[in-house]
């Protein structure tokens, strides 16, 4: 939540100044994103043109890496797309299309790494009667109690994030996430949308929500004046749900034309278990090769190593997928043969 004017993420030193990503961690993610984008290419047939979306591009991290990545067919027919509010960074790779919107249609990937945190949210408490009031948040910082939720917000802490009439108990309204969500799933004519985010579901909701900030790679308060991140976990089950409804709901951001279709189930796992299927598993290689090839024993083990924190218990491996086919078998479940290979 930095994108306002003079918000952390159109600072120079953009979100990685701030927080490590999957991204920043290892060039291992930039090339299971690729072999992933490799088998929607499969599942599509190989189509002349193939779309990837990188959706909160920051600097072009993600989206370099993964044309880096790419085999030398599926790079020819490939179109990227970095979205990003931030100006185009100096010296990026002109195959990168630059944009501040998402594109109107998507055949490929639509990929969204840390994005939908960073969609802003309400943030609710319990008062002392035990009803929901709004939190207004001063620019310092500093809060007081706002109006009790009504309406469709109320009518989504109902369903999503049931509070218990116990004073101090928090939520965050993820509805503006649902519907930013489903309005980049419409993109999507034929392909798949992932969603990568700290998540929750709703048979385990943190009490007292997740709100906070990160300034130079450390947790601190969530103090609204652009000097550090602000970011909140996301409802993954919540924006599943909304984009598999027939239009997305009410006050949806724009887009170019809403068609009534039935997509298939969306699939929620944790990046653990998504990168193992990618290919990414953190195994240590084998000792013999420190003696027939002790070089290679050494990247193999650097590699590891950065696979290991990728899929850690506890740190990014925690980390939920949100996979929604549109038009294509889900293409980790189980993965095509005749992907190319990376």
């Amino acid at each position: 939540m930095g994108g306002g004017a003079g918000g952390a993420y159109r600072r120079p030193e953009g979100p990685a100044g701030h927080f490590r990503t999957s991204v920043h961690a290892s060039p291992l993610f930039a090339r299971a994103v690729a072999r992933l984008l490799c088998r929607v290419d499969a599942a599509l047939g190989r189509p002349p043109v193939l779309d990837f979306v990188d959706m909160g591009a920051g600097r072009g991290e993600l989206v370099s890496g993964v044309l880096a990545a790419l085999p030398a067919d599926v790079a020819a027919r490939a179109r990227a797309h970095a979205v990003e509010i931030a100006d185009r960074p100096a010296g990026l790779d002109e195959r990168i299309t630059w944009l501040s919107e998402l594109p109107d249609a998507v055949t490929g990937l639509l990929f969204a790494n840390e994005w939908l945190d960073n969609v802003p949210v309400d943030v609710v408490e319990v008062d002392s009667a035990g009803v929901p009031r709004l939190v207004l948040v001063a620019e310092d910082g500093s809060e007081r109690f706002g109006e009790p939720v009504t309406g469709a917000p109320a009518d989504w802490l109902a369903r999503w994030w049931p509070l218990p009439a116990e004073q101090g108990l928090r939520a965050e309204i993820g509805l503006p996430r649902d519907r930013a969500w489903a309005s980049a799933v419409d993109r999507v004519v034929s392909g798949l949308a992932v969603a990568v985010d700290y998540a929750h579901t709703v048979d385990a909701r943190p009490p007292f929500g997740t709100l906070t900030g990160f300034r130079e790679g450390r947790e601190t308060a969530p103090v609204p004046d652009g000097s550090c991140d602000i970011t909140a976990h996301v409802a993954l089950d919540a924006c599943a749900a909304a984009a598999r409804t027939a239009h997305p709901p009410s006050g949806a951001l724009p887009a170019p034309s809403y068609t009534a279709r039935e997509l298939p189930s969306a699939r929620l796992l944790t990046q653990r278990a998504a990168l193992r299927a990618l290919d990414i598993t953190g195994a240590r290689p084998p000792l013999a090769l420190a003696s027939s090839d002790p070089s290679a024993y050494v990247r193999a083990l650097a590699s590891a190593g950065e696979a290991a924190e990728l899929t850690a218990p506890g740190g990014l491996g925690d980390f939920g997928w949100l996979l929604q086919p549109v038009g294509i078998p889900d293409p980790l479940e189980p993965a095509p043969r005749d992907a190319p290979g990376l």
